[in-house]
């Protein structure tokens, strides 16, 4: 028997119950001992002292009995608040069910541990929310491969015979009562299938067969009896079928529909009053829990906090996340526990199944007496503004719903001329849409998704500053796009996505491009923190790392996912004013950092599958230009260069061993390839090595003491300009401050002596003539333009051993405080960046944009208007310029 506390109002507890409910009167009587402590004002809860002897099937009925009266006692009194009730039962349920398989399992085979058959809990069950009366809800799952059996017995049919064992155990009723309800028809096809399914048909059956109602239940579905490591792989196998990342509102909308059938088929208990379905009606705990779980789906795929299987836990973590209004979080939990409260308290009465209160009379303010209050009215002013608050909370799931627009021609001309757009034109390409003339849209689901949301993407596109260049490019887009359903379907749910959509497709034609390509690029801006910086190096490659992966492959879609994801968002910051470019070319380093990162460790541990690893050795990845830098625009490649440390001479110790030098640039092959191939997530990085020793001509990977050796004695000047910017990317501790200290020590003078000053002029004049600018606004290559201002600032770091940090911007500051550069030269090297990023978006071509993005660039760059652009460019490019001229020799 275990105590598990003191407290005053039990025995009130006790004479209510014997009183008012039928049930706890037969407990009381049949357990003793339960109620005689309750007299005493202590708490029992469960039996543990039952004698061993006793059958499994009378031991559980009794240790049943006396923790259904322990725990309404402790509910009745308020010492038990909800999460323990809920987790009490919940844990009983659980050891019930194991006991039971246990049991099932030895009797038909003797000394056979329960292995090979297993029994997921969804439902309440799953997320330790049992109420007080409920049935369970699992899956029983077994494998073929070690499920016990007799001799020439069937794996199929052994695991049938167990399952029915294990009901009758749980479910059976006899002179000591019951232990469980069972209910096994949450398993696929329950129909048609066996009660007991063999794992791997199970795991084949949910990844591509299931139900949207099927996702929202595994939101709670957990390793409850059994082999438990069983239990477990099963849900890890089918975990990315309840978590996507590529979010399927087709889904949510479906759960909200079986939302809407649920109240239809119980509308007699939709109305608040006597008679209510504390469950089904409309404010109560169905839509408490369906709102939840709809929002834990929509997110839930991308951050794992919210997939917390509890409802009230869930509704906490949705709402730090940002994701639910925190009042709204807060009404419905609050409504939640006294909803489940008085459920528990109307199937106290008779331990029914049942979530209706009585009709009114004596059964309700039997009820509400039970519960410590006057009368049923008074049950009924307590429970209504909770249920109201709910009703109007997942109402307002459905409040952005908007007319059809009209297949009229006649009626949609007019429409769309108002809104600002050539009602020729666009008639003729909604005409087209509608009658699936791409293959995204052949689908009638598909056509079906696209009328549903028309009204807000004409009104979205109406919005854009050239309606019909608008409508083009999304036009274009939906002509790429291999599938539309989903993005649909996202922005009928999400309509403030539609203004964001239409702000891309009107500036950034290389975000536009992406999004045919990959539509999911677009469920990442669902959340409001898409727009937020993406995090430090760690924390992006702490992301990378992890995902659902099997393999090396899938790692390297994981990474392409991750990586084009936050490209996507931070573009879309510009296009929507929330970033500086600045912090936006710096995140883009972050993010390619982290890349590096991961795919090298990753590709490192590949390569050793087979070639082993070289001993008192490792790979170095030093990055150069503007990744070494730590600031990258949406289209910038990637400068790397490919060290080892270690003895060239030593050899790999895997069963197919390498000298170290094949080894390397063999492995560093490897590394270019996992950052540069396309794979089906899309493609990554273009990687440029012409940096490394000896330039094309050279290993693609050499020792330490090799590019020791270059640096000091062969390179040439472009080489230690190059240099200035060098930051390792990979490699442990050790290793970069090896790195380090080399490029300190040729940068500190151990190098030729030239005329840095004079080559410099005479590498300009040569990057001029073989690559003039791209445009009129091409701040990279214009003369004064960034280019200019790195070969001043490198000519001068090289000239003086000075500023000799990656980071161009405070390598300027650092020569301005010197007073080797005019003060003016941060704020054009600023201006000139910050266009040079912008730009790479908005007019990859480098030519003046259109009149309304030219305003989105006069922002992107903190200036009232295109003509201070125009003017700012024009002042920085003269003050860079200077600089250059102003060189000395």
């Amino acid at each position: 028997m275990t105590i598990a506390q003191v407290h005053a109002g039990l025995p009130d507890a006790l004479d209510r119950a014997i009183k008012w409910s039928p049930f706890l009167a037969m407990l009381a009587t049949r357990e003793p001992r339960v109620a005689d402590a309750a007299r005493a004002g202590r708490l029992l809860l469960d039996t543990d002292d039952l004698p061993l002897d006793l059958p499994v099937a009378v031991r559980l009925r009794r240790r049943r009995r006396a923790l259904a009266l322990g725990i309404a006692l402790g509910d009745l009194a308020g010492a038990l608040d909800l999460t323990a009730v809920t987790g009490a039962l919940t844990r009983f349920a659980d050891d019930a069910l194991g006991t039971a398989i246990r049991a099932a399992i030895t009797e038909r085979y003797p000394g056979e541990e329960p292995r090979g058959f297993a029994a997921i809990a969804l439902g309440k069950q799953g997320s330790g929310e049992l109420n007080y009366s409920s049935d369970i809800d699992p899956i029983l799952l077994f494998d073929p491969e070690t499920l016990p059996r007799r001799a020439r017995e069937e794996p199929e049919e052994a695991a049938v015979r167990i399952a029915r064992r294990v009901v009758e155990l749980l479910q059976a009723r006899d002179g000591e009562g019951y232990v469980l309800r069972v209910d096994l028809r949450l398993r696929p096809s329950p129909e048609v299938t066996p009660i007991a399914l063999p794992v791997n048909g199970a795991i084949a059956y949910y990844e591509s067969q299931a139900l949207a109602w099927e996702r929202a239940a595994f939101i709670r579905a957990r390793a409850a009896a059994g082999d438990l490591e069983l239990g477990r792989r099963f849900l890890a196998a089918v975990r990315p079928f309840v978590w996507r990342r590529t979010l399927d509102f087709g889904a949510v909308g479906e759960i909200r529909g079986l939302s809407a059938r649920i109240r239809d088929h119980h509308a007699q208990g939709q109305a608040f009053g006597p008679g209510y379905d504390l469950k089904r009606g409309r404010g109560g705990i169905r839509e408490v829990e369906f709102f939840a779980q709809i929002h834990q789906l929509i997110h839930g795929g991308r951050d794992a906090a919210l997939r917390a299987p509890a409802t009230r836990n869930a509704l906490e973590e949705l709402a730090i996340a940002g994701s639910i209004d925190v009042d709204d979080a807060a009404a419905l939990s609050s409504a939640y526990t006294l909803l489940r409260t008085i459920e528990h308290r109307v199937q106290m009465v008779d331990d029914r199944q049942t979530h209706h209160l009585p009709l009114a009379g004596e059964p309700l303010d039997q009820v509400a007496t039970l519960h410590g209050l006057a009368d049923g009215d008074a049950l009924l002013d307590l429970l209504r503004p909770h249920v109201e608050r709910v009703g109007r909370v997942y109402d307002a799931l459905d409040d952005r719903q908007r007319p059809a627009l009209s297949r009229d021609p006649e009626t949609l001309a007019p429409a769309l001329a108002a809104a600002g757009f050539d009602p020729a034109t666009t008639t003729q390409r909604i005409a087209a849409w509608r009658t699936g003339t791409y293959p995204a849209l052949r689908s009638p689901p598909a056509r079906a998704a696209l009328e549903a949301v028309l009204p807000t993407l004409v009104e979205a596109l109406g919005g854009a500053p050239d309606p019909d260049q608008a409508l083009r490019r999304f036009d274009t887009m939906l002509e790429r796009m291999p599938s539309a359903i989903n993005i649909f379907r996202l922005l009928e749910a999400r309509p403030g996505l539609a203004d964001l959509l239409v702000r891309l497709l009107s500036h950034a034609p290389p975000l536009a491009d992406e999004l045919a390509r990959q539509p999911a690029l677009l469920d990442g801006l669902i959340d409001a923190t898409a727009l937020d910086g993406v995090g430090e190096v760690t924390a992006l490659a702490e992301t990378m790392r992890g995902g659902d992966v099997a393999d090396y492959s899938a790692r390297l879609d994981h990474v392409r996912r991750i990586v084009g994801e936050a490209r996507f968002a931070l573009g879309a910051q510009i296009v929507a004013g929330t970033a500086d470019p600045l912090a936006v070319g710096a995140g883009y380093a972050r993010v390619a950092e982290a890349a590096v990162a991961v795919l090298a460790e990753a590709t490192v541990a590949e390569f050793a599958q087979t070639h082993g690893r070289v001993p008192d050795s490792e790979l170095v990845i030093l990055a150069l230009g503007r990744l070494g830098g730590g600031v990258l625009t949406h289209a910038s490649d990637l400068d790397l260069v490919y060290l080892f440390t270690g003895d060239f001479a030593a050899e790999s110790d895997g069963t197919k061993p390498l000298g170290a030098t094949l080894y390397y640039n063999r492995l560093a092959s490897r590394v270019t390839a996992a950052l540069s191939v396309a794979t089906a997530a899309g493609q990554l990085y273009a990687v440029d090595t012409r940096l490394r020793p000896s330039g094309t001509h050279g290993p693609l990977a050499v020792t330490l003491d090799s590019f020791a050796r270059y640096q000091r004695g062969d390179a040439w000047t472009w080489e230690h300009m190059a240099l200035t910017r060098a930051r390792v990317v990979f490699g442990s501790a050790a290793a970069r401050a090896a790195t380090d200290a080399i490029v300190v020590d040729v940068l500190g003078g151990n190098r030729p002596s030239r005329d840095i000053v004079a080559e410099a002029r005479t590498m300009r004049a040569d990057v001029a003539r073989h690559k003039p600018p791209a445009g009129p606004l091409d701040a990279k290559l214009l003369p004064g333009g960034l280019v200019d201002l790195e070969f001043t600032v490198h000519a001068l770091q090289l000239s003086h051993h000075t500023a000799l940090v990656p980071d161009l911007g405070t390598a300027i500051d650092r020569l301005i405080d010197s007073q080797r550069l005019p003060p003016t030269m941060r704020a054009a090297y600023d201006l000139l960046t910050r266009l040079l990023i912008t730009m790479r978006l908005v007019a990859p071509d480098a030519a003046p944009p259109a009149d309304a993005t030219r305003a989105l660039v006069a922002t992107a760059l903190g200036l009232p208007d295109w003509a201070a652009v125009v003017a700012s460019l024009d002042t920085a490019r003269q003050e860079v310029a200077a600089a250059w001229s102003a060189l000395e020799a």
